[in-house]
């Protein structure tokens, strides 16, 4: 027999523990909520104290559960929203009022955004240096490990230098890196042939170098460019730049994941994986205290300071880079930082005078 029951909204009712549905309408008959379907009967009933109903938020369906654990389901927010005020329970929820509410929302973006550029600006750096400053050893060999093994499966090869090139580069590096703070036994010097990274090279945190094929076929005969390049790399190493740009990669991960959610994998890939390291550039402060440094320890060990220049100058004629900033503006150009290292090698010349 249908129901008389004033209805309040129609809906879907579910029994307790099953994923059936059954087409019905919610009513109301005095102190009491009903559950009745399409023919008008019955299926479940409580006082309004004993139901328990979901609060508001945005057009998500409203849940009445019923204390046997059935409950009435219903997209119609305003109609449930309307008995609610009619028994003195009205009031949306946080959420469904903050989204609402677009004003508030835009503050609350604006806010998490400010918040988020803070930490970058100010907490971020002095986090970087703590870590630095607290890392054990064994990290920096762990990530250097990993990367070399990832760019060795998927970007170089084996070197195709023959032995007299290399036995005079390594002759060069060994003279500097025994000059410098970390001794010889603290780098280790690797030849691979490029590939797509081409004429390069590069250190990695644990003071393992890379220098490719292609870079000294780039610089001809002149072994004392390389020597020079190598001691700019060295250079990052001592001053921990490369360490300094993951945990600075790694910071941002996470910032981007405290606001915006996980991300996955991505701060392991830069810590664990290093596969990542190749990708991360070095600040312009950074590059000019390797320059500087290659400077310093080429003309300690009584070799041609000017090598790391004719090294850029290479880069001009030869790759044609001209510019006077390079594509990040907080890097260098090599006309630019060429003319700096001339000026520093002249005023340490100066001083020794």
């Amino acid at each position: 027999m249908a129901s008389d029951d004033p209805v309040i909204a129609l809906g879907e009712w579910h029994p307790a523990g099953s994923s059936r549905s059954v087409p019905s309408t919610l009513a109301e008959a005095g102190e009491r909520l009903l559950a009745h379907d399409e023919a008008g009967t019955e299926l479940s009933g409580d006082k309004l104290s004993a139901v328990e109903i979901s609060a508001r938020v945005g057009a998500v369906p409203r849940r009445i559960t019923f204390s046997d654990g059935s409950l009435f389901e219903t997209a119609d927010n305003d109609a449930i929203d309307r008995f609610l005020a009619r028994k003195g329970r009205g009031g949306e929820g946080f959420v469904h009022r903050m989204e609402r509410f677009q004003p508030r929302l835009i503050a609350f973006v604006a806010a998490t955004i400010l918040f988020g550029v803070l930490i970058y600006r100010f907490a971020l750096p002095v986090l970087v240096e703590v870590a630095v400053a607290v890392t054990p050893p064994i990290v920096p060999r762990i990530m250097s490990a990993s990367t070399l093994e990832a760019i060795d499966r998927t970007m170089l090869d084996a070197t195709e230098l023959d032995e007299v090139r290399r036995r005079r580069i390594i002759e060069g590096f060994r003279n500097i890196a025994a000059l410098s703070v970390g001794g010889e036994e603290g780098y280790t010097l690797n030849f691979r042939k490029g590939g797509a990274i081409g004429p390069n090279a590069f250190a990695l945190p644990d003071g393992t170098l890379i220098v490719t094929d292609e870079l000294v076929a780039l610089a001809g005969d002149d072994a004392e460019m390389i020597v020079g390049v190598l001691a700019h790399e060295i250079g990052h190493v001592e001053l921990k730049h490369s360490l300094r740009q993951i945990y600075r990669a790694a910071g941002v991960a996470g910032l981007i994941m405290l606001v915006g959610g996980d991300i996955g994998s991505g701060a392991e890939d830069v810590l664990v994986q290093g596969a990542g390291l190749l990708s991360l550039s070095y600040s312009r402060s950074a590059e000019e205290a390797a320059d500087r440094h290659s400077v310093e320890l080429m003309m300690k060990a009584g070799r041609d300071p000017t090598a790391i220049v004719r090294f850029f100058q290479l880069l001009e004629t030869k790759l044609g880079d001209h510019s006077e900033t390079s594509i990040l503006s907080t890097h260098p150009g090599t006309p630019e930082r060429r003319q700096a290292i001339l000026d520093l090698i002249a005023e340490l010349q100066a001083q020794q005078r």
